[in-house]
């Protein structure tokens, strides 16, 4: 069985752009919905500086979103964990959890993006950010099993998530005992290899993430639409990933391309078919591993609010109980 949640950014690029107290009424309202659909969860994630204003702080979204929604899990994919400090982030999630009534679940990351750290005054910070994330997971842990922080979650142990995309960083996480936020099947072994080697039961492996995509009951009329918008969110995120760094301006997203290679939690993948197609590739892309829940993107930025809510509703109605029943 294999659950289906729901993704959202926020973003709110030009020239599409909303007024911005409309775009999180939207969103809140979206969750809403979703959530009486029955979706699994709902993620959150964070950037700072993005001109469209991607979301910087998912933890206050996700309050909000706990206080909209009754059943529906609550994830941040990702916060960025070396920006704060561990007992800020235990107390803020622990308030979550009781708003919810113990449905967080949180997801802590590095970042890669030198204007982040800049914006927190934390550029030193960037060269251990791996290493700090280790550390906010353990401290997290501790301040909660302790009690040091109050008042405590709901969850008696909440589960925590680290976002690490390659083999080390499966390793890491295995290593602390915790789950892995990536949907890409290859890392199960290394994670599960880190969960030996940390003392860790290897069975306990628990991973998700997202998968790229955009499922449809007709891929060919949407994907004129679909295309446009794929290219102008991945060509934004694209050119904030190499801001500050030095690097040259990287090339323009070919949606064709994408949607070519079909479905993998890889970076250049677009899976844009029907619920059928996709529950079957979906399947056999994640045979044998331990990848628990997958989610997309409610909508890809800029686009009409009725596409959102027809792809919200198709995730939720048409492609969750295919993946559930398999």
């Amino acid at each position: 069985m294999v659950n289906v949640g729901i993704y959202f950014d926020l973003r709110n690029p030009e020239p599409a752009r909303r007024n911005w107290a409309d775009l999180y009424a939207f969103t809140l309202e979206l969750c809403e919905e979703a959530d009486r659909l029955g979706v699994h969860s709902i993620w959150l994630t964070e950037h700072h500086r993005f001109e469209d204003g991607y979301l910087p702080q998912p933890l206050t979204m996700a309050a909000a979103v706990a206080a909209r929604t009754r059943n529906a899990r609550i994830g941040t994919g990702v916060t960025i964990a070396p920006l704060r400090h561990a007992a800020h982030l235990a107390e803020e999630a622990a308030i979550v959890d009781l708003v919810s009534g113990g449905r967080l679940e949180l997801g802590l990351g590095t970042g890669y993006r030198i204007p982040e750290y800049a914006l927190f005054d934390a550029d030193d910070a960037y060269r251990t950010r791996y290493s700090a994330t280790d550390a906010r997971a353990r401290d997290i842990r501790h301040l909660w099993d302790t009690g040091a922080v109050t008042p405590p979650p709901v969850q008696a142990r909440p589960r925590i998530w680290l976002g690490y995309q390659g083999p080390q960083g499966a390793r890491r996480a295995g290593l602390l005992g915790e789950s892995l936020l990536c949907a890409n099947p290859d890392l199960a072994e290394p994670y599960r290899a880190g969960l030996a080697e940390g003392g860790h039961d290897p069975a306990s492996a628990r991973m998700a993430g997202l998968l790229n995509g955009w499922i449809t009951h007709d891929p060919e009329r949407d994907w004129p639409e679909v295309s446009t918008a794929l290219a102008r969110q991945w060509d934004s995120y694209h050119r904030h990933a190499v801001e500050g760094t030095g690097a040259p301006a990287p090339k323009p997203v070919n949606p064709d391309r994408w949607r070519a290679r079909g479905v993998s939690a890889a970076p250049a993948h677009f899976l844009h078919a029907t619920p059928e197609q996709a529950a079957a590739d979906i399947r056999a892309y994640l045979a044998g591993s331990p990848v628990e829940t997958v989610w997309f993107f409610a909508d890809l930025g800029g686009m009409p609010e009725s596409m959102a809510r027809t792809h919200v509703t198709t995730l939720c109605t048409d492609l969750a109980p295919l993946l559930r029943d398999a």
